[in-house]
């Protein structure tokens, strides 16, 4: 939502800007420029984009407009089936959370937090990481090199689509220049015409470049920022499953592994202390499965 607020505003400011100067937005409205410019710049992004990368380029302007999900509620869930997932290891020996592991979509545990189970990524993460546990195909202390990899590459897949739109955004200008120079190559053809016709000739072409600068700073550049920030926070949920993971498989205890992960918060989403404690109460109030 903020990202539609955001482009309302700056087309306002413009557009209003224009209209306060006596401009007509009429005026703006050339359906040539708008296919060199956008077609041009859609060419570029299928020449550098592979189809997986494309694909995942849409699907995060996509959720751009839904903003991240990782919210304080969504760690809320988070830390309070860590809890019961690691209560429930400590007392009845780590082979206890296999059911819950193999099968999250039937487990007692993970039923409680429907959101949780849902984000997919984030299920692979802590049942990855749980699993080679029970299974005593991993030692503990080489648990946390298995999930930085894991998470590394996951990184480095939400970074490609950005890269590839930036590099599109930055391109736009250009775009917009040879729209530009393709609209003066039409004036030049009829500089005999009448002085009005070749005015508006002119006009026609400087849209080109004014759209061109404009997409580029106006929305692209903001949307890849907006992109990274969105997948900053998802990473970094996935970061405090592991995190609480590696804790937990090298020995701490259940309410340690989960203060170690909330320590690596930022302060939007970051319960306090005496916030965590009340949480995992409330976890531990009903009854395990």
């Amino acid at each position: 939502m903020i990202v539609i607020i955001g482009s309302i505003i700056v087309l306002a400011a413009v557009l209003g800007g224009f209209m306060m100067a006596g401009g007509h937005p009429g005026h703006l409205i050339v359906i040539s420029e708008y296919v060199v410019i956008c077609g041009s710049a859609l060419g570029a992004v299928v020449i550098m984009a592979p189809k997986h990368t494309f694909v995942a380029l849409v699907k995060q302007m996509i959720g751009t407009l839904k903003g991240s999900p990782y919210g304080k509620k969504a760690y809320e869930d988070l830390f309070k089936a860590l809890y019961e997932l690691f209560m429930l290891g400590r007392r009845n020996g780590m082979i206890a959370l296999e059911e819950h592991v193999l099968t999250p979509e039937t487990s007692s545990i993970f039923s409680k937090y429907p959101a949780l189970v849902k984000d997919h990524h984030a299920m692979a993460i802590l049942c990855g990481g749980l699993k080679p546990i029970i299974d005593g195909k991993v030692k503990p202390d080489q648990l946390k090199l298995l999930l930085d990899t894991e998470l590394d590459t996951m990184e480095d897949e939400h970074h490609k689509p950005i890269d590839v739109l930036t590099k599109a955004a930055d391109a736009m200008p250009g775009f917009g220049i040879v729209a530009a120079v393709l609209g003066i190559v039409i004036t030049m053809g009829a500089i005999a015409g009448p002085v009005e016709q070749i005015g508006v000739s002119v006009a026609h072409a400087l849209v080109g470049t004014f759209l061109g600068i404009l997409i580029s700073y106006g929305f692209l550049n903001p949307l890849c920022v907006n992109m990274t920030f969105v997948g900053s926070s998802e990473i970094a949920f996935f970061r405090t499953i592991g995190n609480a993971v590696v804790g937990f498989a090298n020995g701490m205890a259940p309410i340690m592994a989960i203060e170690v992960a909330r320590r690596g918060l930022t302060s939007d989403v970051k319960p306090t202390a005496d916030e965590l404690e009340a949480m995992l109460k409330q976890a531990t109030a009903a009854p395990q499965g």
